[in-house]
């Protein structure tokens, strides 16, 4: 389904985690520079991630039929709403805000936030490629029950791609941002 969109697949060119190899993933906690701002906003990744998975598996359990299309359609509702609202406010704020901010502080950071720019857009189409499916799937349930179980496949390879697209693009994303937060002590 990837291939359905123009998103990037390929992780981010070593030369744009220049940052990295100084700050690994694995020594953030200790840093003393890991404020209370990066973790809220490491959690909000955290929270995409498990909301896109719940909307995955909840769709596979309608498609096996262990769930009610009645409870999945109130089930899609609330965490598409969510995964999607958030999602578009979490980006609009890092282009708008924390990216510039990032940028400034390092303008080596460029080149790579160019490139989390583009996915940004690129995850904005998917997100409405979801919307249109997950809504049209939600009227269905009540009129044509039969119809919202054929929507269900598309939402499933939709959802697949929301997750893989947010597994890849996040990862990056963290990689990229924390490192600079971490050596010009921003965000504290």
């Amino acid at each position: 389904m990837l291939d359905t969109y123009s998103i990037r697949q390929d992780e981010m060119p070593k030369e744009m985690r220049f940052l990295l190899d100084s700050y690994p993933r694995d020594s953030w906690d200790a840093h003393p520079g890991f404020k209370e701002k990066t973790k809220h906003w490491l959690g909000a990744h955290q929270m995409f991630r498990r909301v896109s998975e719940r909307i995955r598996l909840d769709t596979e359990d309608l498609l096996n039929k262990d769930m009610a299309l009645e409870d999945f359609a109130q089930r899609l509702s609330h965490y598409g709403g969510s995964l999607v609202g958030n999602l578009h406010g979490h980006h609009g704020w890092e282009d708008h805000s924390y990216f510039p901010e990032l940028s400034a502080a390092d303008p080596r950071f460029d080149a790579g936030l160019e490139m989390l720019e583009r996915d940004h857009a690129d995850l904005d189409k998917v997100l409405d490629d979801f919307t249109h499916t997950a809504n049209r799937l939600i009227k269905l349930t009540t009129l044509e029950p039969a119809q919202a179980y054929e929507e269900t496949g598309h939402l499933h390879k939709t959802s697949e791609t929301i997750e893989a697209f947010l597994k890849r693009h996040l990862s990056d994303e963290e990689e990229l941002v924390v490192p600079i937060i971490l050596h010009h002590r921003l965000r504290g």
